[in-house]
Protein backbone atom coordinates (compact mmCIF):
# COMPACT_ATOMS: atom_id res chain seq x y z
CA UNK A 1 0.00 0.00 0.00
CA UNK A 2 2.49 2.84 -1.15
CA UNK A 3 -0.33 4.98 -2.90
CA UNK A 4 0.28 7.85 -0.48
CA UNK A 5 4.10 8.00 -1.56
CA UNK A 6 3.00 8.11 -5.28
CA UNK A 7 -0.03 10.53 -4.78
CA UNK A 8 0.06 12.28 -1.67
CA UNK A 9 2.33 15.57 -1.22
CA UNK A 10 5.69 14.51 -1.00
CA UNK A 11 6.28 16.64 2.45
CA UNK A 12 3.26 15.20 4.24
CA UNK A 13 4.56 11.82 4.79
CA UNK A 14 5.14 12.14 8.52
CA UNK A 15 2.69 14.54 9.74
CA UNK A 16 0.43 13.32 12.58
CA UNK A 17 -3.22 14.23 11.13
CA UNK A 18 -6.22 14.14 13.53
CA UNK A 19 -8.95 11.76 11.55
CA UNK A 20 -11.84 9.91 11.79
CA UNK A 21 -11.20 6.28 11.29
CA UNK A 22 -14.19 3.57 11.47
CA UNK A 23 -13.40 0.16 12.90
CA UNK A 24 -16.77 -1.04 13.10
CA UNK A 25 -20.73 -0.56 11.97
CA UNK A 26 -21.83 0.28 15.58
CA UNK A 27 -22.67 3.66 17.06
CA UNK A 28 -19.64 3.91 18.52
CA UNK A 29 -17.00 2.33 16.27
CA UNK A 30 -17.73 4.41 13.19
CA UNK A 31 -16.11 7.33 14.05
CA UNK A 32 -12.48 6.48 15.89
CA UNK A 33 -10.74 9.98 16.07
CA UNK A 34 -7.36 9.85 16.73
CA UNK A 35 -3.25 11.19 15.01
CA UNK A 36 -2.13 8.80 12.38
CA UNK A 37 0.83 9.40 9.54
CA UNK A 38 -1.16 9.52 6.50
CA UNK A 39 0.80 6.48 4.68
CA UNK A 40 -0.31 4.58 7.16
CA UNK A 41 -3.79 5.20 7.37
CA UNK A 42 -6.63 3.00 6.11
CA UNK A 43 -10.09 3.15 6.01
CA UNK A 44 -12.53 -0.27 5.94
CA UNK A 45 -15.97 -0.78 4.48
CA UNK A 46 -18.00 -2.90 6.52
CA UNK A 47 -21.47 -4.04 6.44
CA UNK A 48 -24.45 -3.27 8.03
CA UNK A 49 -25.57 -6.12 10.23
CA UNK A 50 -27.80 -8.66 7.72
CA UNK A 51 -32.00 -8.81 8.90
CA UNK A 52 -33.23 -11.88 8.53
CA UNK A 53 -36.45 -10.73 7.05
CA UNK A 54 -35.35 -8.59 4.76
CA UNK A 55 -37.12 -8.68 1.35
CA UNK A 56 -36.70 -7.05 -1.91
CA UNK A 57 -39.36 -4.40 -2.16
CA UNK A 58 -39.90 -3.41 -5.53
CA UNK A 59 -39.56 -4.81 -9.07
CA UNK A 60 -40.65 -7.68 -10.33
CA UNK A 61 -39.46 -9.95 -7.62
CA UNK A 62 -41.26 -7.84 -4.78
CA UNK A 63 -41.90 -9.52 -1.33
CA UNK A 64 -39.47 -12.17 -2.32
CA UNK A 65 -36.35 -12.55 0.40
CA UNK A 66 -33.30 -10.23 -0.65
CA UNK A 67 -30.70 -11.97 -2.04
CA UNK A 68 -27.44 -13.44 -0.62
CA UNK A 69 -25.95 -14.03 -4.01
CA UNK A 70 -26.88 -12.41 -7.09
CA UNK A 71 -29.39 -14.19 -9.74
CA UNK A 72 -27.24 -15.54 -12.82
CA UNK A 73 -29.66 -13.33 -15.10
CA UNK A 74 -28.33 -10.09 -13.14
CA UNK A 75 -24.80 -10.73 -12.92
CA UNK A 76 -24.06 -8.20 -15.96
CA UNK A 77 -26.55 -5.71 -14.95
CA UNK A 78 -25.30 -5.23 -11.69
CA UNK A 79 -21.41 -5.39 -12.78
CA UNK A 80 -22.86 -2.02 -15.24
CA UNK A 81 -24.22 -0.51 -12.18
CA UNK A 82 -21.44 -0.89 -10.00
CA UNK A 83 -18.81 -0.12 -13.02
CA UNK A 84 -20.54 2.83 -13.56
CA UNK A 85 -21.09 3.94 -10.04
CA UNK A 86 -17.77 3.31 -9.38
CA UNK A 87 -16.66 5.35 -12.54
CA UNK A 88 -18.56 8.97 -11.40
CA UNK A 89 -17.06 8.45 -7.85
CA UNK A 90 -14.15 11.19 -7.70
CA UNK A 91 -11.01 9.21 -6.44
CA UNK A 92 -10.75 10.81 -3.08
CA UNK A 93 -7.41 9.38 -2.40
CA UNK A 94 -6.06 12.06 -4.00
CA UNK A 95 -4.79 15.15 -2.33
CA UNK A 96 -4.49 18.58 -4.10
CA UNK A 97 -0.68 19.65 -3.12
CA UNK A 98 -1.86 23.21 -3.97
CA UNK A 99 -4.66 23.00 -1.59
CA UNK A 100 -2.60 21.75 1.47
CA UNK A 101 0.00 24.57 0.52
CA UNK A 102 -3.10 27.60 1.09
CA UNK A 103 -5.70 25.79 3.60
CA UNK A 104 -7.18 28.18 5.40
CA UNK A 105 -6.35 26.93 9.09
CA UNK A 106 -5.50 23.40 10.56
CA UNK A 107 -9.30 22.73 11.24
CA UNK A 108 -9.52 22.78 7.37
CA UNK A 109 -6.11 21.29 6.08
CA UNK A 110 -7.35 17.83 7.79
CA UNK A 111 -10.38 17.98 5.10
CA UNK A 112 -8.25 17.97 2.37
CA UNK A 113 -9.12 16.65 -1.11
CA UNK A 114 -8.55 17.53 -5.33
CA UNK A 115 -10.20 20.77 -6.42
CA UNK A 116 -8.93 23.84 -7.74
CA UNK A 117 -9.42 26.36 -4.63
CA UNK A 118 -10.89 26.11 -1.49
CA UNK A 119 -14.30 27.75 -2.26
CA UNK A 120 -14.31 25.05 -5.39
CA UNK A 121 -13.73 22.18 -2.76
CA UNK A 122 -16.40 23.13 -0.07
CA UNK A 123 -18.89 23.82 -3.28
CA UNK A 124 -17.98 19.84 -4.49
CA UNK A 125 -18.30 18.27 -1.06
CA UNK A 126 -21.84 19.94 -0.72
CA UNK A 127 -23.04 19.29 -4.32
CA UNK A 128 -21.42 16.71 -5.83
CA UNK A 129 -20.65 14.34 -2.78
CA UNK A 130 -24.19 14.73 -2.32
CA UNK A 131 -25.17 13.10 -5.89
CA UNK A 132 -23.13 9.92 -3.87
CA UNK A 133 -25.82 9.98 -1.30
CA UNK A 134 -28.25 9.72 -3.64
CA UNK A 135 -26.54 7.06 -5.82
CA UNK A 136 -25.78 5.23 -2.59
CA UNK A 137 -29.51 5.50 -1.32
CA UNK A 138 -30.67 4.05 -4.33
CA UNK A 139 -28.17 0.96 -4.20
CA UNK A 140 -28.91 0.60 -0.26
CA UNK A 141 -32.52 -0.69 -1.57
CA UNK A 142 -30.93 -3.04 -3.88
CA UNK A 143 -32.19 -6.91 -2.86
CA UNK A 144 -29.02 -7.87 -4.03
CA UNK A 145 -28.27 -7.91 0.64
CA UNK A 146 -24.55 -7.49 0.42
CA UNK A 147 -24.86 -4.28 -2.00
CA UNK A 148 -27.75 -2.65 0.28
CA UNK A 149 -25.77 -3.04 3.43
CA UNK A 150 -22.59 -2.02 2.43
CA UNK A 151 -24.21 0.93 0.99
CA UNK A 152 -25.78 1.74 4.06
CA UNK A 153 -22.12 2.00 5.72
CA UNK A 154 -20.54 4.02 3.00
CA UNK A 155 -23.56 6.76 3.94
CA UNK A 156 -21.95 8.00 6.81
CA UNK A 157 -19.12 8.79 4.92
CA UNK A 158 -20.87 10.78 2.42
CA UNK A 159 -23.00 12.79 5.63
CA UNK A 160 -19.30 13.76 6.64
CA UNK A 161 -18.21 15.15 3.41
CA UNK A 162 -21.54 16.95 2.83
CA UNK A 163 -21.18 18.30 6.39
CA UNK A 164 -17.67 20.05 5.00
CA UNK A 165 -19.29 21.04 2.24
CA UNK A 166 -22.18 22.90 3.81
CA UNK A 167 -20.05 24.50 6.81
CA UNK A 168 -17.48 25.78 4.75
CA UNK A 169 -19.46 27.36 2.35
CA UNK A 170 -21.47 29.46 5.13
CA UNK A 171 -18.51 30.36 7.06
CA UNK A 172 -17.01 31.98 3.56
CA UNK A 173 -20.50 33.64 3.15
CA UNK A 174 -20.79 34.49 7.22
CA UNK A 175 -17.20 35.87 7.05
CA UNK A 176 -17.93 38.22 3.51
CA UNK A 177 -21.21 39.28 5.12
CA UNK A 178 -19.39 40.19 8.46
CA UNK A 179 -16.81 42.54 6.58
CA UNK A 180 -19.41 43.84 4.42
CA UNK A 181 -21.04 45.05 7.06
CA UNK A 182 -17.82 46.37 9.01
CA UNK A 183 -16.97 48.59 6.23
CA UNK A 184 -20.27 49.42 4.28
CA UNK A 185 -19.67 47.79 1.05
CA UNK A 186 -21.65 46.24 -1.34
CA UNK A 187 -19.92 46.38 -4.92
CA UNK A 188 -18.11 43.12 -5.72
CA UNK A 189 -15.07 45.26 -6.52
CA UNK A 190 -14.75 46.74 -2.71
CA UNK A 191 -15.70 43.59 -1.43
CA UNK A 192 -12.72 42.08 -2.91
CA UNK A 193 -10.84 45.16 -2.29
CA UNK A 194 -10.99 43.78 1.22
CA UNK A 195 -9.91 40.50 0.58
CA UNK A 196 -13.02 38.58 0.87
CA UNK A 197 -14.83 36.60 -2.08
CA UNK A 198 -18.16 38.42 -3.33
CA UNK A 199 -21.25 37.17 -3.23
CA UNK A 200 -21.63 37.08 -6.52
CA UNK A 201 -18.88 34.98 -7.42
CA UNK A 202 -19.78 31.96 -4.57
CA UNK A 203 -23.40 32.45 -7.03
CA UNK A 204 -21.16 31.92 -10.03
CA UNK A 205 -19.68 29.04 -8.56
CA UNK A 206 -23.04 27.66 -7.25
CA UNK A 207 -24.50 28.00 -10.56
CA UNK A 208 -21.14 26.32 -12.07
CA UNK A 209 -21.22 23.00 -9.12
CA UNK A 210 -25.00 22.89 -9.19
CA UNK A 211 -25.44 22.75 -13.13
CA UNK A 212 -22.48 19.71 -13.40
CA UNK A 213 -23.82 17.89 -11.22
CA UNK A 214 -27.08 17.60 -12.49
CA UNK A 215 -25.58 15.52 -15.74
CA UNK A 216 -24.06 12.79 -13.15
CA UNK A 217 -27.63 11.81 -13.00
CA UNK A 218 -27.47 10.78 -16.85
CA UNK A 219 -30.38 10.91 -19.45
CA UNK A 220 -33.88 12.45 -18.16
CA UNK A 221 -35.42 8.56 -19.65
CA UNK A 222 -33.19 5.57 -19.52
CA UNK A 223 -33.88 1.75 -19.85
CA UNK A 224 -31.44 0.86 -18.05
CA UNK A 225 -32.44 2.71 -14.80
CA UNK A 226 -35.75 0.85 -15.85
CA UNK A 227 -34.42 -2.32 -15.76
CA UNK A 228 -31.78 -1.95 -12.74
CA UNK A 229 -35.38 -1.48 -10.96
CA UNK A 230 -37.63 -3.65 -12.26
CA UNK A 231 -35.01 -6.28 -11.89
CA UNK A 232 -34.77 -5.41 -8.12
CA UNK A 233 -31.05 -4.23 -7.94
CA UNK A 234 -31.49 -0.30 -7.45
CA UNK A 235 -34.37 1.49 -6.42
CA UNK A 236 -35.38 5.11 -5.85
CA UNK A 237 -34.55 7.33 -3.57
CA UNK A 238 -36.63 6.47 0.36
CA UNK A 239 -37.81 3.17 -1.46
CA UNK A 240 -39.56 1.67 1.27
CA UNK A 241 -41.12 5.19 2.19
CA UNK A 242 -42.57 6.14 -0.91
CA UNK A 243 -46.75 5.33 -1.39
CA UNK A 244 -47.20 3.35 -4.91
CA UNK A 245 -47.15 0.19 -5.60
CA UNK A 246 -43.23 -0.12 -5.97
CA UNK A 247 -43.63 -1.76 -9.45
CA UNK A 248 -44.38 1.41 -11.60
CA UNK A 249 -45.92 -0.36 -14.31
CA UNK A 250 -48.57 1.89 -15.50
CA UNK A 251 -47.35 5.03 -13.87
CA UNK A 252 -46.12 7.80 -14.98
CA UNK A 253 -43.87 10.86 -14.09
CA UNK A 254 -42.91 14.53 -15.60
CA UNK A 255 -39.85 14.94 -17.60
CA UNK A 256 -38.92 18.25 -19.39
CA UNK A 257 -37.66 18.91 -22.79
CA UNK A 258 -37.23 21.88 -24.99
CA UNK A 259 -38.98 22.39 -28.15
CA UNK A 260 -38.50 25.20 -30.50
CA UNK A 261 -37.83 28.06 -28.06
CA UNK A 262 -40.02 26.83 -25.34
CA UNK A 263 -39.29 24.76 -22.18
CA UNK A 264 -42.34 22.38 -22.06
CA UNK A 265 -43.37 19.40 -19.70
CA UNK A 266 -44.50 15.73 -20.84
CA UNK A 267 -45.39 12.62 -19.09
CA UNK A 268 -43.50 9.63 -19.41
CA UNK A 269 -43.24 5.84 -18.39
CA UNK A 270 -41.86 6.39 -14.69
CA UNK A 271 -39.50 3.37 -14.96
CA UNK A 272 -37.98 4.95 -17.76
CA UNK A 273 -37.92 8.30 -15.68
CA UNK A 274 -36.12 7.22 -12.56
CA UNK A 275 -33.15 8.75 -13.64
CA UNK A 276 -35.06 12.45 -13.42
CA UNK A 277 -36.58 11.23 -10.38
CA UNK A 278 -33.67 10.84 -8.08
CA UNK A 279 -32.60 13.84 -9.72
CA UNK A 280 -35.52 16.12 -8.96
CA UNK A 281 -34.63 14.06 -4.97
CA UNK A 282 -31.91 16.03 -4.93
CA UNK A 283 -32.81 19.14 -5.87
CA UNK A 284 -35.21 19.18 -3.60
CA UNK A 285 -32.22 18.90 -0.57
CA UNK A 286 -29.88 21.19 -2.16
CA UNK A 287 -32.93 23.76 -2.36
CA UNK A 288 -32.92 23.11 1.61
CA UNK A 289 -29.03 23.77 1.83
CA UNK A 290 -29.25 26.79 -0.19
CA UNK A 291 -32.14 27.97 1.91
CA UNK A 292 -29.53 27.78 5.44
CA UNK A 293 -26.97 29.97 3.40
CA UNK A 294 -29.34 32.16 2.67
CA UNK A 295 -29.79 32.54 6.40
CA UNK A 296 -26.55 33.28 6.79
CA UNK A 297 -27.39 36.56 4.68
CA UNK A 298 -30.20 37.37 6.04
CA UNK A 299 -29.22 37.17 9.78
CA UNK A 300 -26.59 39.60 8.13
CA UNK A 301 -28.96 42.17 7.18
CA UNK A 302 -27.83 42.16 3.50
CA UNK A 303 -30.03 42.35 0.43
CA UNK A 304 -28.84 39.68 -1.95
CA UNK A 305 -30.22 36.55 -2.83
CA UNK A 306 -28.89 33.08 -3.66
CA UNK A 307 -30.67 31.56 -6.14
CA UNK A 308 -30.39 27.97 -7.68
CA UNK A 309 -30.31 28.24 -11.59
CA UNK A 310 -33.35 26.17 -13.75
CA UNK A 311 -32.36 22.51 -14.22
CA UNK A 312 -31.58 23.08 -17.55
CA UNK A 313 -29.20 25.63 -17.42
CA UNK A 314 -25.60 24.75 -18.34
CA UNK A 315 -26.73 20.78 -18.87
CA UNK A 316 -24.77 18.97 -21.21
CA UNK A 317 -26.34 15.31 -20.86
CA UNK A 318 -30.09 14.65 -21.28
CA UNK A 319 -33.10 16.42 -22.77
CA UNK A 320 -31.36 19.72 -22.37
CA UNK A 321 -27.82 19.34 -23.69
CA UNK A 322 -27.73 21.10 -26.83
CA UNK A 323 -29.34 23.93 -25.41
CA UNK A 324 -28.91 27.34 -23.89
CA UNK A 325 -31.23 27.89 -21.33
CA UNK A 326 -30.85 30.95 -19.03
CA UNK A 327 -30.62 30.54 -14.97
CA UNK A 328 -34.26 31.49 -15.11
CA UNK A 329 -35.27 28.80 -17.58
CA UNK A 330 -35.37 30.75 -20.91
CA UNK A 331 -34.28 29.04 -23.96
CA UNK A 332 -31.87 31.28 -25.88
CA UNK A 333 -30.15 31.31 -28.71
CA UNK A 334 -26.32 30.29 -28.34
CA UNK A 335 -25.42 33.94 -28.74
CA UNK A 336 -27.40 35.39 -26.55
CA UNK A 337 -26.34 32.95 -23.57
CA UNK A 338 -22.54 33.67 -24.71
CA UNK A 339 -23.11 37.16 -23.80
CA UNK A 340 -24.47 36.08 -20.61
CA UNK A 341 -21.69 33.91 -19.54
CA UNK A 342 -19.37 36.19 -17.78
CA UNK A 343 -22.31 36.67 -15.44
CA UNK A 344 -23.45 33.02 -14.59
CA UNK A 345 -19.89 31.27 -14.55
CA UNK A 346 -17.07 31.57 -12.91
CA UNK A 347 -14.59 33.04 -15.48
CA UNK A 348 -10.70 33.33 -15.34
CA UNK A 349 -10.77 36.10 -13.59
CA UNK A 350 -13.23 34.58 -10.90
CA UNK A 351 -10.50 31.96 -10.28
CA UNK A 352 -7.57 33.75 -10.26
CA UNK A 353 -9.10 36.22 -7.34
CA UNK A 354 -10.00 33.42 -5.77
CA UNK A 355 -7.00 31.52 -5.73
CA UNK A 356 -4.94 34.97 -5.32
CA UNK A 357 -6.44 34.66 -1.41
CA UNK A 358 -5.10 31.21 -1.29
CA UNK A 359 -1.35 32.04 -1.75
CA UNK A 360 -0.13 30.83 1.97
CA UNK A 361 -1.25 28.46 4.47
CA UNK A 362 -2.52 29.19 7.64
CA UNK A 363 -1.16 26.66 9.98
CA UNK A 364 -1.27 28.26 13.47
CA UNK A 365 -3.68 26.73 16.21
CA UNK A 366 -6.62 29.06 16.17
CA UNK A 367 -5.86 31.11 13.48
CA UNK A 368 -8.24 31.15 10.26
CA UNK A 369 -7.32 33.02 6.70
CA UNK A 370 -8.73 36.16 6.34
CA UNK A 371 -11.75 34.88 3.80
CA UNK A 372 -13.65 32.75 5.87
CA UNK A 373 -15.03 32.23 9.92
CA UNK A 374 -14.11 29.92 12.10
CA UNK A 375 -16.38 27.27 12.40
CA UNK A 376 -18.95 26.99 15.21
CA UNK A 377 -17.11 24.25 16.96
CA UNK A 378 -14.23 21.73 16.18
CA UNK A 379 -14.46 18.25 14.51
CA UNK A 380 -15.41 15.91 17.50
CA UNK A 381 -15.91 18.78 19.92
CA UNK A 382 -12.48 20.15 19.77
CA UNK A 383 -11.47 23.59 20.93
CA UNK A 384 -11.10 25.66 17.94
CA UNK A 385 -7.33 25.95 18.75
CA UNK A 386 -6.78 22.10 18.60
CA UNK A 387 -3.53 21.01 17.30
CA UNK A 388 -5.29 18.97 14.08
CA UNK A 389 -2.26 18.45 11.98
CA UNK A 390 1.02 18.18 13.85
CA UNK A 391 4.18 19.40 11.11
CA UNK A 392 6.53 16.91 12.21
Amino acid sequence: MSWWYDMGPNESHNYDVYLRTAVSVEPDGWAQFDYVKMPEYRWGIFLQPRDEKRQVNFGIHMGQPAWQEVPGEYRSILRRIIVTQGDTEPASVEQQKMLGMSCPSLYDLRNIFQTPDWLAFYMFTFFTDRDGKFQLCALAESGFDPLSRTCRFMLTEEAHHMFVGETGVARIIQRTCEVMKENNVEDPSDVRALGVIDLQTIQRYLNFHYSVTLDLYGSDVSSNAANYFTSGLKGRFRETKLDDDHVLGESEYPVSEVIGDKIVTKKVPALTALNERLRDDYIDEIADGVGRWQRVIDNAGISFRLTLPHKGFHREIGNFAGHFISPEGEALTQEAWKKHEIQWLPSAKDYAYVQSLMSGRVTEPGKFANWIAPPVRGINNQPLDFEYVRFN
